[in-house]
């Protein structure tokens, strides 16, 4: 809804991770992806809507940016008037950042930008836009990328096609053409040649940001389940004194609880600067995949459990799984078949983790060959041991 943005903003949610000085709440990044997590636990909605003012790119202008470009973005952001976007994804290098083409050409008065991006979540509403290009075609990733302010009026600047997703009608992706758009030298985000650097660090914060909220919809599904459980009878017993759906609930506890250790760990370490940059980036990255993965468990054992209460899309359950399977096949680990994308561990984890989600994922598969073999009747599996 249109005026729940500005509610937010009079809230308080979109200033929580700004700086006191620009008139934010100056909190850090736990307590933000703590607000996501219980977001999450109702609808997607409200955590696309938060990262308006806690996401990508109003903590790289309160990081990076010039007082004026402060002045002209972060107010505007703050109170809900103004939304935005973060222009990376392109569709030759999606995670690939190396492999951008987009370009910025330095001109008289400032710079040119040509080149596509795509999958860019909200573009299509957005009042501007941050936009990382190559700068210098030699160095591109070791100081030759950078990062620019565009503001949708800009000639050049075109939106040429917006796609709703499977996942949820809320989550919009836009495909931006950048033709001869030219930009003044102060559009320029920090320094000339960081951009990379800044897109990294944005996307870390981001990464947790997407584990948390993976951690609060993967919660509140097994509560539902949960629920459900132990409110529907079949057969005259209720499902929750089933021991299969007992140990199918039991699964998802654990592993719940071990994201979200797994999440708020890393969480501290970031706030902390206990560990270098690039491992906290690869934490990020593992703690994001372990819970997209790990949210797949009461996503699909969810379902088992509640199939006779339905998909009908008035349901709360259809409102939190359907945009729960879009993040697990958005962030499977690498290389993962989508089908198979929640029966795989987060390879990029701790072994402790690693391993933790390997034996519980064992476990789930070794349950259907649990067929006694002294039960009476013909042992239909003679070849399995």
């Amino acid at each position: 809804p249109p005026h729940l943005l500005p509610l937010m903003g009079k809230q308080g949610y979109l200033s929580m991770r700004l700086p006191v000085q620009v008139g934010g709440s100056g909190m850090g990044l736990f307590p933000y992806c703590l607000m996501l997590e219980e977001f999450s636990r109702s609808h997607r909605v409200f955590g696309l809507l938060a990262s308006g003012g806690g996401g990508l790119t109003p903590i790289a202008i309160s990081r990076h940016g010039t007082h004026q470009q402060r002045e002209k973005y972060l107010t505007g952001l703050m109170a809900g008037t103004v939304r935005t976007a973060f222009a990376l994804t392109e569709p030759a290098g999606g995670s690939d950042n190396s492999a951008m083409t987009t370009r910025a050409e330095k001109v008289d008065g400032g710079w040119v930008i040509n080149g596509r991006k795509h999958y860019i979540n909200g573009a299509h509403e957005a009042d501007f836009i941050t936009v990382i290009a190559i700068t210098d075609p030699v160095k591109r990733t070791r100081g030759g990328v950078s990062a620019f302010l565009v503001d949708k009026d800009t000639p050049g600047f075109n939106i040429t096609r917006v796609e709703t997703t499977m996942g949820s009608d809320v989550i919009k992706l836009a495909e931006i053409d950048f033709v001869d758009c030219k930009v003044p030298d102060s559009a320029v985000l920090g320094e000339p040649g960081k951009g990379f650097d800044l897109a990294k660090e944005s996307l870390r914060d981001g990464r947790m940001a997407v584990s948390c909220s993976c951690i609060g919809t993967a919660d509140r599904l097994l509560e539902m389940s949960a629920k459900h459980a132990k409110s529907r009878v079949t057969f005259g017993k209720p499902l929750a004194e089933r021991q299969a759906i007992q140990w199918m609930l039991a699964d998802s506890a654990t592993e719940l609880s071990m994201a979200r250790a797994f999440a708020y760990e890393t969480l501290r370490r970031v706030e902390a600067g206990a560990i270098r940059f690039k491992p906290i980036l690869l934490t990020a990255l593992a703690a994001m995949i372990g819970a997209a993965v790990i949210l797949a468990d009461p996503i699909f054992q969810g379902l088992a459990i509640s199939l006779l209460f339905g998909l009908a899309s008035s349901t709360l359950l259809t409102v939190l799984v359907i945009p729960a399977i879009y993040i697990v096949l958005r962030d499977k680990p690498p290389g993962t078949p989508a089908w198979n994308a929640w029966s795989t561990p987060a390879r990029s984890a701790p072994s402790a983790c690693r391993k933790a989600a390997v034996s519980a994922r064992n476990r789930r598969r070794s349950r259907w060959r649990r067929w006694p073999a002294t039960t009476s009747g013909p042992n239909i599996w003679p070849n399995r041991k």
